[in-house]
């Protein structure tokens, strides 16, 4: 970390002289990021994709077979696999089934990150992910309408804490400079999950239909909420808790993991400053901090929301059904490779991100984090304004290759965005202590997961195939996103975000 004049910044220089009096040197740091990497990176990818797909189950496949705008979410496997006529649910009934899961999701972030806080995480996230893995198979057992809202809104609850609970576990294990690429390998399970999470939901109704009696809708339940109980067990020995009180590290590797995120980021990592939960509502919600970065995650998610219409999407670009299926696959592959890319170099060559993804570069502040944050904030708005310049192109192009070359690389965009504008809330929350910051990051998080209600009606059917409305508002808000971390920026530069945090 080092400033426009090749200096260390002095956080830095007392950081190195404080670890090597105690005898550490920066390749015991280096050792120690690895073996957090190794406890952490992999539990919480597994746990993410299998929550995803348990939460987004069907997305893709069941889009391509209905005309509903909200069927692509949660349970439209079941759906078209027979649920929907083995439970005599109308339309209505069944939107309300899904739609009842987001509330209770949205709800019950903040409340379950302030238990997380003052929990082990390495006990908190795998009890629930048993609990929402129990639910799920109960929910292959449900016998009416009334049955199934009550458990979707159970699952809801359960799930609300898994998100902004990794969010918290990453933040207080990562310093800003390295947080990036973690949060894209977390953001890449969700990518995966799009791939072939559909087509994995389909293969198991179609096989496992009418197995010992059991309709292959209510297999799907089963299989998938044994699948998280299976891996919560695991992950029960596996996951970190917080810094000072990880038993899987030594009484001077848990010191050093502290101190290093303490002198470097202003983190408070220690257990000796506490706030209730009120006072960490109070706290966190009177940051300006806080509204401006839920302003720009929602515009994000809000824009994300396409990726819910893939194969409509891909089916209206001239595609039969059967082969747009597949056709989505190669969107989610090079959202894939561009997260992990962008991840990646945001963190590797800080000094040369802007110039490297945006082919842009500007002058240099002269604080070492201010100077991170204007690089983040730079390909953010470089990312979102390559998704903007591409949704306004789909709704102009009429030659189908064209308008899925456009979709490609916007997905690309909305993806890489999702993960960097995570870190960035993540680095410049570092400095709250711990509850005020698990507030603000489930805060960001639940305003974000608003999009999941109102965005799946942005792609009615009747505006096949140009879509017209849809890539309007994606556009409108990919702009609007623009213009937060166009402020962001120029925030950054004046080295505000860090002031008072």
């Amino acid at each position: 970390m080092e400033t426009d004049q090749g200096k260390k910044a002095p956080e830095y220089t007392e950081y190195i002289a404080q670890v090597e009096s105690n005898g550490s040197t920066q390749a015991t740091e280096r050792a120690l990021v690895r073996k957090i990497d190794l406890f952490l990176l992999p539990t919480i990818w597994l746990m993410y994709l299998l929550s995803y797909i348990d939460r987004t189950k069907s997305v893709l496949h069941a889009v391509i077979h209905t005309k509903s705008p909200i069927d692509k979410c949660s349970i439209g496997n079941a759906k078209i696999a027979g649920m929907q006529a083995d439970l005599h649910l109308s339309s209505g009934q069944y939107s309300i089934s899904l739609i009842v899961f987001f509330i209770s999701y949205v709800l019950f972030e903040v409340p379950s990150n302030l238990i997380l806080s003052k929990s082990r995480p390495s006990i908190f996230l795998p009890t629930i992910m048993i609990l929402w893995g129990i639910v799920n198979c109960c929910m292959a057992a449900v016998k009416s309408y009334r049955q199934l809202v009550a458990l979707r809104f159970v699952v809801g609850v359960l799930e609300a804490g898994f998100a902004p609970g990794v969010l918290l576990i990453l933040s207080s294990w990562y310093k800003r400079e390295e947080q990036s690429k973690r949060f894209a390998v977390y953001i890449s399970a969700a990518i995966l999950s799009g791939a072939f999470g559909g087509l994995l939901a389909g293969a198991i109704t179609k096989n496992l239909e009418g197995a010992h009696g059991i309709r292959g809708w209510r297999w799907l339940f089963i299989v998938e909420g044994a699948a998280s109980i299976g891996w919560a067990c695991i992950a029960r020995f596996l996951l970190l808790d917080f810094p000072l009180t990880s038993k899987y590290l030594s009484e001077d590797e848990r010191r050093l993991a502290a101190d290093r995120l303490l002198v470097t980021d202003g983190s408070r990592a220690s257990d000796e400053y506490r706030l209730g939960p009120l006072q960490a509502i109070k706290r966190s919600l009177a940051n300006w901090r806080v509204w401006l970065f839920t302003a720009g995650y929602m515009v994000i998610v809000g824009s994300s929301t396409l990726s819910y219409f893939y194969p409509t999407l891909v089916n209206g670009l001239g595609y039969e059904a059967n082969k747009a299926q597949y056709m989505t696959v190669p969107i989610y592959a090079v959202a894939f490779v561009c997260n992990a890319f962008t991840g990646y170099f945001s963190d590797k060559v800080p000094r040369r991100r802007g110039m490297i993804i945006s082919s842009t570069d500007f002058p240099l502040t002269s604080d070492a984090h201010s100077f991170w944050d204007n690089q983040l904030i730079n390909t953010v708005a470089v990312w979102l304004s390559i998704s903007l310049s591409c949704s306004v192109a789909t709704t102009i192009a009429t030659n189908f290759t064209a308008r899925y070359v456009l979709l490609v690389v916007m997905a690309a965009g909305l993806w890489s965005t999702n993960a960097l504008s995570l870190s960035f809330a993540s680095s410049t929350f570092a400095n709250m202590s711990r509850e005020a910051r698990a507030v603000s990051l489930a805060f960001v998080n639940a305003m974000g997961n608003l999009a999941q209600i109102y965005g799946a009606y942005l792609f009615p059917s009747e505006e096949a195939p140009r879509y017209i409305m849809g890539f309007s508002v994606v556009s409108a808000m990919c702009a609007f996103g623009v213009g937060v971390y166009g402020g962001l920026y120029l925030v950054a530069r004046k080295g505000l975000l860090d002031e008072g945090s």
